[in-house]
């Protein structure tokens, strides 16, 4: 559903219009030196990032699952095609986009967008700090060797986007920083000052259709299908944590598997165009929502601004100088970096694991410049430390007989039993014996087990190490009234539980399986002998 204007449909308001356009502008320009330097570090041609840009701009905002995310070429992206292209040529590179968005297709629609839901808040937390970090970083070499007045221009930059918003709410302050900034580096003659088109030539057409010259071989695949699967799940992972945020931004919901799945359609078209593909961008998004776009207007204008901008005004763009883009680019660092995470109040009331979790999620972030490395990192770890945590959770108590389970719960437990199947068997039971009158009444030559808390493969492990083999009367009752049973490794475990009293000569019953419990283990029990 399209957001609404003041109770109606954004479409009708021209406030909403001329917002979603300047927003779109100011991304558009924003995307001129990011596409450019991104193709240096692919080793291709300026035109090839510039016009991924544009494709993927303008595919996405048609089949995309998240409104107002923009996606482009990426330093992602780069990083992980660079080494193709400098050994193979251009037309591996864009063999390995196609496969690429082929993959992200195939992985979006059978849903890999449901994992997300395994990526632990201080995960997302340490994503969302380290790319803060990392749009601030990216500026810095835009500041070295450079002539003192274009500190003084950033600066200016900075002034215009946090103090114009208390005269003017209509128009984004970026934009008016650009325009600015350029007009005093202009008509002050500030020749010295690096602009866009140091950064390249920048293209005088329209993309046309470049399908790959490679051999359609087995040889092909071995060298373009590590690249592609890395740059498929490096794209979908950046994309999805940068839907979340953005999620987040606008309280909007968005359709994590059709953006899955759009962004491989997105690379497949921008491969046909002979674009170096991407996935969504956190700097020009963060830009867009932060300007007030809230629609796919805004994407799509974004692409198309950006080419009109790079082949019509050629001339003018090249003169925007870096200095003015190095400021906007500071301020989307700063409101994407989550400051009230690091607040000293905040840290004494997180657990301290979840605090480790985003400090590694962070460092490796930062210190490798791979979103992917340092999330992946973040997830293995707080899996770890979760599952450190639920070792214990589940308990085993041994009940004496003056318990008031003994007279209240125990006989029950026993009549409740799952009833029996036609050859007598009750799943509830270890020993498959139906319990008689005698039996329901225990003595001292029972002991009874009460096991409490979920069980399934960290819980469970150490499940056979509590029980006493060797100091055990002959018969013995375990009472899993209060547990539930979630997988094989459980099981097993209990499986183990029954074999080591069967070795000392004692019984084991397995008493108060809930439906769901006695099922997996009527199906699994004494099958799994491999794990005992």
């Amino acid at each position: 559903m399209a957001p609404a204007v003041d109770g109606q449909a954004w479409w009708r308001s021209p406030l909403a219009w001329r917002t979603e356009i300047l927003a779109a502008l100011v991304v558009g320009v924003a995307l001129i030196p990011e596409a450019i330097s991104f193709s240096v570090i692919a080793h291709v041609n300026p035109s090839v990032g510039l016009f991924a840009s544009f494709t993927m701009a303008v595919t996405i905002s048609v089949v995309g699952g998240r409104r107002a995310m923009i996606s482009a070429a990426t330093g992602s992206t780069a990083l992980v095609l660079a080494p193709l292209s400098r050994h193979y040529g251009l037309h591996y590179l864009v063999a390995a986009v196609l496969l690429a968005g082929a993959l992200q297709v195939v992985l979006g629609v059978i849903g890999i967008a449901r994992l997300m839901r395994y990526v632990p808040r201080s995960v997302s937390v340490g994503f969302v700090n380290a790319l803060g970090i990392l749009l601030f970083k990216a500026q810095w070499p835009n500041l070295e060797h450079v002539p003192a007045v274009v500190y003084a221009l950033v600066i200016g930059g900075l002034v215009i986007i946090g103090f114009f918003p208390k005269l003017n709410k209509v128009i984004p302050p970026p934009l008016i920083a650009i325009v600015v900034i350029t007009a005093i580096t202009i008509l002050g003659h500030l020749d010295a000052v690096p602009t866009v088109g140091d950064h390249g030539a920048l293209p005088h057409s329209l993309p046309l259709p470049l399908l790959p010259h490679v051999p359609m071989d087995l040889s092909t695949l071995s060298i373009i299908a590590l690249p592609a699967a890395t740059m498929a799940i490096v794209g979908l992972l950046e994309t999805q944590m940068t839907a979340r945020l953005v999620d987040d931004l606008t309280d909007t919901g968005s359709d994590k598997n059709r953006e899955s799945w759009g962004q491989g359609i997105a690379n497949i078209v921008t491969g046909i165009f002979g674009g170096m593909g991407g996935c969504a961008m956190i700097g020009q998004t963060m830009i867009n929502v932060k300007s007030g776009g809230r629609t796919r207007v805004s994407t799509f204008l974004a692409g198309v601004f950006l080419l009109v901008l790079v082949v019509v005004f050629n001339p003018i763009v090249s003169r925007i100088p870096m200095a003015a883009l190095v400021a906007v680019m500071f301020v989307v660092a700063y409101s994407t970096f989550d400051w009230a995470s690091i607040k000293p109040a905040q840290l004494k009331r997180m657990p301290r694991s979840e605090t480790a979790v985003m400090a590694v999620t962070v460092v490796l972030t930062v210190a490798t410049g791979n979103l992917s490395i340092g999330v992946l990192a973040g997830v293995v770890l707080a899996a770890l430390l979760f599952a450190r945590r639920v070792q214990h959770i589940a308990t085993v108590t041994r009940i004496t007989p003056d318990h008031h389970r003994w007279h209240v719960h125990f006989p029950d437990l026993l009549r409740r039993s799952h009833p029996a199947s036609s050859d007598g068997h009750h799943p509830g039971l270890g020993t498959g014996v139906t319990p008689t009158a005698d039996q329901a009444t225990p003595d001292q030559a029972t002991a009874v087990y009460v096991v409490t808390g979920e069980l399934f493969f960290a819980s469970s492990s150490d499940l056979p190490d509590r029980f006493d083999y060797l100091g055990d009367p002959p018969r013995v009752v375990i009472d899993l009234t209060d547990s539930h049973i979630w997988d094989a490794s459980t099981v097993a475990a209990l499986d183990r539980v029954v074999a080591k009293y069967a070795q000392h000569g004692k019984s084991v019953e397995l008493l108060g399986m809930n439906p769901a419990s006695a099922d997996i283990h009527a199906n699994l029990a004494g099958h799994l002998s491999s794990e005992h």
